[in-house]
């Protein structure tokens, strides 16, 4: 639909090809296997957002408050999931304290910006499920790196870390290098994000709304928010994501479970 600003299904379909050169590259270097993960998460993220796209407007045409905390609570238990499947974690074990510890940094920041929007009514599926979404992905991927880089730092220097004990000092000392090692790893991504937002990319909301017609000062002020959102929930996560592992993790002499860590990544 030329000159029309919208994107149709044939013109879509016909834009796949833009991946075809990048795959014969991969394939020409041997990386089969990439490539066929390559296609495979395509294929999956072609699937998942054609279906949420079509529940998205069942969700916005009801605009009920119990359909979106109901949505809402879908994706916090995802995404949790994901992130103890992800950092290599016992899911049974750890599931709660990773749930609560997104759920309020999540929470909190969603009710901030709720306020600050004002959307009518609170409880808007069309700013609601959006906002969420963007603080719980970027959790997500803060979140696995924190524990990741956590569990496995101690596991490899576990000697290190029984010696600062023995030599008098408490968990949370002897972790001390450990915790600080493991945030900066989660914060360092968003911090470099955030330094070069709008100099040397636009950000993908920001850019949605210009295209959709927005003006560019309106979609400023709401990438903004999305910005200090993102970054405020994602720290809020991680630390107390991580300040409730140690208290499961380690008993009271400072000796870490290893069942919390699954086989696979010892």
């Amino acid at each position: 639909m030329s000159g029309s600003g919208q994107i149709g299904v044939v013109e879509l379909l016909i834009f796949y090809g833009v991946l075809l050169l990048p795959l014969l590259m991969l394939w020409y270097l041997g990386l089969k296997d990439l490539v066929k993960n390559l296609l495979v998460g395509v294929g999956r993220m072609t699937l998942q957002l054609a279906m949420i796209g079509v529940y998205l407007e069942f969700l916005f045409a009801q605009n009920s408050l119990v359909l979106n905390l109901l949505w809402l609570a879908i994706m916090l238990l995802v995404a949790n999931w994901h992130i103890l499947s992800r950092a290599g974690l016992s899911i049974t074990s750890l599931f709660m304290v990773s749930l609560f510890s997104v759920f309020f940094g999540v929470g909190l920041v969603l009710v901030a910006m709720i306020v600050l929007v004002q959307p009518e009514p609170w409880f808007s599926s069309r700013y609601l499920i959006p906002l969420a979404g963007m603080l719980l992905g970027n959790c997500l991927t803060g979140n696995i790196l924190v524990l990741e880089r956590f569990y496995g730092s101690v596991s490899e220097r576990y000697e290190q870390y029984m010696g600062d004990l023995l030599l008098g000092a408490s968990r949370l000392e002897a972790l001390q290098p450990f915790i600080r090692g493991a945030l900066k790893s989660a914060i360092s991504p968003l911090v470099a994000t955030l330094s070069t937002l709008g100099l040397v990319a636009l950000p993908g909301m920001m850019t949605g709304q210009i295209l959709g017609g927005a003006e560019p000062v309106d979609a400023v002020m709401y990438q903004l928010m999305i910005m200090l959102g993102i970054a405020s929930s994602m720290i809020l996560c991680a630390i107390i994501n991580l300040m409730l592992n140690i208290r499961v993790s380690f008993d009271r002499y400072g000796l870490m479970d290893f069942s919390m860590i699954k086989a696979e990544s010892h």
